[in-house]
């Protein structure tokens, strides 16, 4: 939580009630994929609603669903027969993904990793692993399983992707999950909650391999990654997977909620009425979804995103020269993960020192939040649409602010009403 009333924001920034900008990396959890209020997604999204307030696809048919799931079609992987579910956000789709998996297969469990975060609802909680929701009861049918990080391994002197891999089919498999009774494997491309982890090289394509042999479904939650952020449409797109199913939410809705599952028909077409939501898909979201996928293809803002993305990771790796506390600088596109660290060698997560940068950076007028299970990991999410003169701004502020912590100008009581997870 930030010390921030927002009054109103356009392009990359925030602006309180007195005025003050706050330039946003976070683009409000990568959900702002093109800026604030973006004027042909706000234009059509009026235009639409100027017509009718609402239509609800669970009695009747809109163009704008139809045109979108149409071209949600079109964009994802895969070329096999798919339709789309709506829903609100990134939570009941995966919730819904679930129950679908499951009644498709007659398979009962689900394969997810510790570290992810896939929703707050019942099911998107359970096949979740995120230190934030340890108290939250998994059920037996969801197993968890490591995401290879090659910053924390846990398989000394392996590939660490290939030992994953070895881990689940070796052992999970072969003693408490057998691979018959699996419905499907969950995974985020690059792991954004749980610390902006990108998987090693190998990694998605081996588990897509795996899932094949063993006839599992695999399910890409591209969620908080997709839409063009990682430098591509969608994060499985880096060493050419072909999901199941994936799963939409976020920045689909150019702002407005919405979110969606595209997967194979004979998934989404496994249950009737089993899981409807009353404004899923509504009209006035479905064209600034279309209105926003229009913007990412004119103005190229796939390829803009892997540029950019480049760009401010080496400006990260100068900043980590300077200033021991920086660990790692991993990511892929405009999702960019910052550990930071208290020692080089032991690694050990420096969380207080994060918190106290976050806070410090929203003084100084830049939104950069904190994530990872040790709440250690500085996250650059920012619009597609950043200029080269904002992110060098930030920079700039980013670096001052490492400074002023190190210099002892924010203390720990300036912190402790802000801290989140």
């Amino acid at each position: 939580m930030f010390p921030l009333v927002v009054h109103h924001a356009c392009g990359s920034s925030l602006y309180d009630p007195e005025g003050t900008e706050y330039l946003d990396f976070s683009a409000n959890w990568a959900v702002a994929a093109l800026g604030y209020s973006p004027t042909r997604v706000h234009d059509r999204a009026t235009k639409v609603l100027r017509s009718t307030t609402f239509s609800s696809l669970c009695t009747f048919m809109s163009p704008q669903a139809s045109a979108l799931a149409a071209k949600l079609c079109a964009i994802t992987p895969g070329s096999f027969d798919k339709k789309v579910w709506f829903g609100l956000s990134g939570s009941d789709a995966n919730d819904s993904m679930a129950k679908l998996v499951r009644m498709a297969t007659g398979r009962r469990k689900i394969i997810s990793f510790i570290g992810g975060y896939h929703g707050q609802t019942g099911a998107s909680a359970a096949i979740s692993g995120h230190s934030a929701q340890a108290r939250t009861s998994t059920g037996s049918d969801n197993i968890l399983i490591p995401y290879p990080n090659e910053f924390r391994p846990l398989f000394n002197g392996a590939d660490e992707g290939q030992a994953v891999l070895s881990y689940l089919e070796n052992l999970v498999f072969a003693s408490i999950c057998p691979p018959d009774e699996v419905a499907a494997i969950v995974i985020e491309p690059i792991q954004s909650d749980g610390g902006d982890i990108v998987p090693p090289p190998g990694f998605l394509s081996g588990l897509a391999d795996l899932c094949r042999r063993h006839g599992i479904y695999l399910v890409s939650d591209e969620v908080k990654v997709g839409m063009g952020r990682t430098g591509s449409w969608f994060g499985v797109d880096a060493e050419s997977v072909v999901p199941d199913a994936v799963v939409l939410g976020k920045s689909l809705g150019g702002g407005l909620p919405l979110s969606a599952i595209v997967g194979r028909k004979e998934i989404l077409d496994a249950g009737v009425a089993v899981s409807m939501h009353t404004m899923g898909g509504h009209p006035v979201c479905c064209t600034a979804a279309l209105a926003q996928i229009e913007i990412i293809e004119e103005q190229r803002l796939c390829e803009r995103a892997g540029v950019l993305g480049e760009q401010m990771k080496s400006r990260l790796e100068e900043m980590a020269v300077r200033h021991e506390v920086i660990g790692d600088v991993r990511g892929r596109g405009l999702i960019i993960g910052v550990e930071l660290v208290t020692d080089r060698e032991t690694r050990e997560p420096a969380a207080e020192f994060a918190a106290k940068v976050v806070f410090r950076c929203a003084q100084r007028g830049l939104i950069v939040p904190y994530v990872g299970l040790f709440s250690n990991i500085l996250e650059f999410t920012p619009p597609l649409t950043l200029s080269d003169e904002d992110m060098e701004r930030g920079m700039l502020i980013l670096d001052a602010a490492i400074e002023d912590v190190h210099g002892g100008a924010v203390s720990d009581g300036d912190i402790a009403a802000f801290a989140g997870w």
